[in-house]
Order: C-alpha cells, then structure tokens, then sequence
C-alpha cells in the first residue's frame, strides 16, 4: 500500500528513486513507496532535480510546490508536494 500522509497544505510521499532509466515514469509501488524511474544520473543533484520535475509534473502544480525533506543522497526519499491532495496524490501515482 502507498504511503501518502495528508498534511496542512498538501501531502508527504515515500519515493524511492532509480536513476539512469530508459524514461521518466511511475514504476510502481514498493515497501509503501511509490518507484519513480527517472533519466537522470545520480551525480550533483541532477537526479533529485528531475524528481522533483517530474513529480510537479505529474500532479499539475509548479515545480517550487516539490520538496525532498528526507533522502537527498540516497535512493529512498520522502517528498512534499503542496496543493495536492491525499486522493488526487494516490489517483496519479497508481493509475
């Protein structure tokens, strides 16, 4: 099951992040975080940036709205996404 925690403002999402992937897209779920594979490499934040991006993205919101809180050095990351909902966040991200 996602990991979505519904907060003032928005939502906190687990991500865990594969970098260097064939394309950007939702990978699925695992251990209640949603993979996301992303194209970029792991090298000076180019792969947290495209996170952030694509996430803005796929919710419909400015890219200033995403914040990694959690895991800026690894693969397992905890994200903010304000203006979004728990529902709207779940809807996007498994279907």
């Amino acid at each position: 099951m996602l990991d979505i925690k519904e907060e003032k403002g928005g939502v906190t999402i687990k991500v865990r992040v594969q970098p260097r992937a064939a394309k950007n897209q939702v990978a699925g779920v695992m251990d209640g975080a949603v993979k996301v594979r992303l194209t970029a490499p792991p090298v000076d934040g180019a792969a947290n940036k495209a996170c952030c991006e694509f996430l803005a993205g796929l919710f419909g919101v400015p890219k200033s709205n995403v914040e990694i809180i959690h895991g800026l050095t690894g693969r397992n990351k905890t994200v903010r996404v304000a203006g979004v909902s728990a529902g709207l966040a779940r809807d996007k991200l498994q279907g």
